[in-house]
């Protein structure tokens, strides 16, 4: 079991942790509840984590920790960490949508840390489908999600029936927040970074002739250039405008929405991730809780309707310090709220659009529960379809499939070679997704 801290931060390709970090771990190694207060993409994750796998007892057969997170995106994003870090036990996820007999097999044998959303976890305990008494830490990541979103129910149903938990640990990247009397605790203590650390963002207005934006955006995104960024609009039929759009442009990106498919959804981010797509087109559930690296731009094609949302996704972009800029395209007529009134001013100057992606993303048949590894996949794509590294990208693994980076170039060549191979033991299927 992976406990020293120097391990896991080299593992995670990490230097040092950052001052929150460090300070949330001397508090939650203390055994104190806890709320920690920390803008979007500054570590909170990392920050519960590692004090909280120091206490974990391996001998136990029960479910330990449990995370609670408002979306099934942040569940499993929590769940690929904690198997990144390597600690030798089990985690699981679970969350609407997944399939119930999923659930069921992966807690027959029970994981030392179960992550999930409040209305899965929630049916869980009303099913008694596993004992809670061995339960010793509660945390609830970006709780005033889950209540803003409607989960208030659940997470009282889930945190009444904790008799035995020693500490709770809450995490917010908002610091307005009611908290309801059933999460309240008492002798907490409060980390607050959000107001710590001296912003990087540039936030700049470009003003559009025409009602619709759209080619104020197409022109926005030539201006900007060949650098990863979030769309951001408010409906989902907007979404499918903007989209077209850009199709007939031929600009390639990925749209992520409430109403996609669970297994649509994943991919979109997959493909984001790696680099497919540049560009991903959302709704606010991309603003907090999903698993992308630090983006050079966001764009408000709509504003949202409040300051908070408004500054949850504008912390997607210039986030650890690091530059970023938050785009605001306005109709020339269009009324701007308080929140968005103190906007620099951009003029643009329409240049050529941005290229399109060099790679592609092969989805393949076989994942962890074939004892298949980053490594197995990249020694066959290097020694069986002779990539050189400049060829093979972002390999992502999942509990039955993963995905694959490939140079747009050699994409026919790996399927031709690779599609029926065996992997490990494993005779897996190639194809482009």
């Amino acid at each position: 079991m992976v406990k020293n801290q120097k391990e896991i931060l080299d593992k995670l390709n990490i230097e040092k942790l950052n001052p929150m970090q460090e300070e949330a771990a001397m508090a939650i190694e203390s055994g104190a509840n806890v709320f920690l207060l920390s803008p979007t993409g500054t570590g909170k994750t990392l920050a519960f984590l590692l004090p909280i796998i120091q206490k974990l007892d391996e001998s136990s057969q029960e479910i330990q920790v449990l995370i609670i997170v408002p979306t099934r995106e942040l569940a499993l994003q929590i769940e690929l960490v904690i198997r990144e870090i390597g600690i030798g036990l089990k985690v699981n996820a679970v969350y609407g949508g997944r399939a119930g007999s999923k659930d069921k097999m992966d807690l027959k044998h029970r994981p030392a840390i179960l992550v999930g959303t409040p209305g899965r976890i929630a049916d869980h305990f009303r099913r008694e489908n596993f004992k809670t008494s061995h339960i010793r830490t509660l945390i609830l990541d970006e709780f005033d999600k889950s209540l803003e979103i409607g989960f208030e129910p659940e997470m009282k149903t889930i945190t009444e029936a904790l008799l035995n938990v020693e500490q709770k640990i809450f995490t917010s990247a908002t610091k307005a927040v009611r908290i309801p009397d059933f999460l309240m605790t008492q002798n907490e203590v409060t980390i607050d970074y959000l107001e710590n650390e001296p912003s990087q963002l540039k936030l700049k207005r470009i003003v559009s002739p025409t009602k619709d934006k759209l080619q104020t955006l197409i022109e926005t995104l030539g201006h900007i250039g060949n650098q990863p960024g979030i769309i951001f609009c408010n409906f989902k039929d907007t979404i499918q405008l903007v989209s077209d759009h850009l199709y007939d442009h031929g600009i390639g990106h990925g749209c992520f929405y409430g109403d996609m498919d669970q297994k649509d959804r994943e991919r979109a981010l997959i493909k984001f991730r790696n680099g497919t797509h540049q560009l991903l087109v959302a709704t606010d559930l991309a603003a907090r809780g999903i698993d992308v690296s630090n983006l050079a731009f966001i764009i408000h094609y709509q504003l949202p309707q409040s300051a908070k949302e408004f500054t949850h996704r504008n912390g997607r972009t210039a986030r650890m310090n690091t530059e970023g800029t938050a785009f605001l395209l306005q109709w020339e007529n269009e009324y701007l709220p308080d929140f968005a009134k103190e906007v620099e001013l951009e003029y643009i100057v329409p240049s050529l659009l941005p290229n399109p992606s060099i790679w592609k993303t092969l989805f393949v048949s076989g994942g962890r529960k074939d004892k298949i590894s980053k490594g197995d996949i990249a020694g066959v794509f290097f020694k069986q379809a002779q990539l050189d590294k400049t060829e093979l990208g972002v390999i992502e693994i999942k509990q039955d499939c993963a995905f694959v980076a490939v140079h747009s170039s050699k994409v026919k060549v790996v399927i031709q070679k690779l599609d029926n191979t065996r992997i490990k033991k494993k005779k897996v299927r190639i194809m482009v997704i």
